[in-house]
């Protein structure tokens, strides 16, 4: 029968020594990383207060742009078409954190019936040029660009009396807007709206305006 031999002393002191500082920077490391922990979980809900907070802002001037948006287009609609109920609104959705916004034009008519739709494919190219042009305005406002807007055969051939209504409502706009409208028509009804009209004619093999207002 054989006997284990018994630990050297000084051998379990040294063992014991090693342990003793493993666990002493075990704890140490651990307080450490609690210490981290909390600062992380305050980062993370300043973070998350902050987004809401953007997140709050952005909806706010969703909403407030929007209205200004099926206000403008549905004020255009109405002294254009005057003859007809139009109006716009919009669908907002949310998808993977991205916002979503449908413009919804929509045509009462006398019998009490109702069509809606998106102007491209419910309704007549004369509505979605109205909305175009007022669309482009609407951008240029909210970006802050140069308030002046270049239309080149912009309008449709629509019906003489809507084609008066926009000129006299793009007029209005520019005045309550400050905004200068460039257009360039072969149309005499939008000339008559104008506030300076110029003629283009070909003199000499030269283009030559002619200023006629």
């Amino acid at each position: 029968m054989s006997l284990t031999p018994l630990p050297v002393l000084s051998d379990v002191k040294t063992k014991l020594d090693k342990l003793v500082a493993l666990r002493d920077n075990l704890d140490e490391r651990i307080e450490d990383l609690l210490t981290e922990i909390q600062s992380l979980e305050g980062v993370v809900l300043i973070l998350d207060q902050t987004n809401e907070l953007f997140r709050q802002l952005i909806d706010k001037e969703i909403v407030e742009g929007i209205q200004a948006v099926e206000s403008l287009l549905t004020e255009g609609l109405s002294a254009v078409f005057d003859d007809q109920d139009l109006s716009v609104s919009s669908e907002v959705s949310v998808s993977r954190g991205k916002v979503s916004v449908d413009l919804i034009t929509t045509h009462k008519k006398e019998d009490g019936l109702e069509v809606s739709g998106s102007t491209g494919d419910s309704f007549g190219g004369a509505i979605a040029t109205v909305q175009s042009v007022l669309m482009r305005m609407i951008v240029m406002l909210r970006r802050g660009l140069k308030p002046i807007l270049l239309l080149d055969e912009s309008l449709p051939a629509f019906d003489e009396n809507y084609v008066v209504n926009m000129g006299k409502f793009l007029s209005l706009i520019c005045k309550r807007l400050g905004i200068d409208i460039l257009l360039v028509t072969h149309n005499p009804s939008l000339v008559e709206c104008s506030d300076h009209a110029y003629r283009i004619s070909k003199v000499n093999g030269k283009a030559v305006f002619i200023k006629e207002k």
